[in-house]
């Protein structure tokens, strides 16, 4: 399905979902794609009850069999001389969120971004954040509408405790980065339901 094709994966700071998106990474290995991962600082940097950036950096390591991208300077090269067929960025926290449709390009994972925009190929996002539904709304609206870019199908995950909430539904991360792939369209729906 993505034989040959080199996916990069950028993680940003939503530590409470790497349990559900970088055993993912394997989903893209087992449909004979390479994935390139891309971290941002606070990734390296974090230790929380989810574990340390290490660990989190151990793992990735481990199922990609490839080194982790952790400076702009090492991610600038995903322009025209060492392209990627696509980037996804997932979790996507409502900083990078924010800081993307702003064109603020100040992490590995946005300039990875930027440069996968740059050379026509598409970018998808699997958001993660708290304020989806309030400030960041028109960030996320702003992304929805420009050109290469790209949503895995995302809900409220706890509308009564965190109404604002929105979080991505990774388990269609692959088939939406290859719907963008093969067809340059969004995967469909692209809002679901995680409570009735």
């Amino acid at each position: 399905m993505l034989t040959g094709k080199r996916i990069g994966l950028g993680i940003t700071a939503s530590h409470c979902t790497y349990e559900d998106v970088v055993p993912k990474i394997q989903n893209f290995k087992d449909v004979g794609a390479t994935v390139i991962p891309i971290i941002t600082h606070s990734v390296l940097h974090a230790a929380t009850r989810f574990g340390t950036g290490e660990e989190w950096i151990a793992k990735i390591e481990e199922l990609t069999g490839q080194k982790v991208i952790s400076s702009i300077k090492e991610a600038e090269p995903f322009g025209p001389s060492n392209p990627l067929d696509a980037m996804v960025i997932a979790p996507m926290t409502g900083n990078s969120i924010s800081k993307f449709a702003n064109a603020a390009t100040d992490s590995p994972v946005l300039m990875a971004a930027k440069a996968t925009l740059r050379n026509g190929s598409p970018v998808i996002l699997g958001i993660s954040t708290n304020d989806a539904l309030g400030l960041n709304g028109l960030n996320i609206m702003r992304l929805l509408n420009a050109k290469n870019i790209y949503f895995i199908p995302f809900g409220q995950d706890s509308p009564h405790s965190k109404p604002n909430s929105l979080i991505a539904d990774f388990e269609q991360m692959v088939a939406t980065v290859h719907e963008a792939i093969t067809e340059k369209k969004q995967l469909q729906p692209l809002l679901v339901q995680y409570f009735k």
